[in-house]
């Protein structure tokens, strides 16, 4: 069984990210807040426009974002699995 972690450490979410070849994005169209932030992994998606780190922890912070993720899968091959929920509920 693999296990999720929760984190705010700007480093260790952007460390996770680009070890998997993640680049920070947020949804077009979707400026209230600063829009609607992911991690993109090149797949294409029309809908995601890139965006610096710098602006993706602004987003991150101003939205009290707390970063869940998960290291491995089962057969312990790398994960992707990422999600931004509220700090609060972190």
């Amino acid at each position: 069984m693999t296990t999720s972690q929760t984190t705010t450490d700007h480093d260790t979410i952007r460390k996770w990210a680009e070890a998997r070849n993640g680049h920070p994005a947020r949804v077009k169209d979707t400026g209230d807040n600063g829009g609607l932030l992911r991690i993109d992994f090149n797949e294409p998606e029309e809908r995601l426009e890139e965006i610096s780190w710098d602006e993706f922890f602004r987003i991150f912070e101003e939205n009290d974002l707390a970063f869940l993720y998960q290291e491995t899968l089962e057969d312990g091959s790398t994960s992707r699995f990422n999600k931004l929920v509220d700090r609060k509920n972190a």
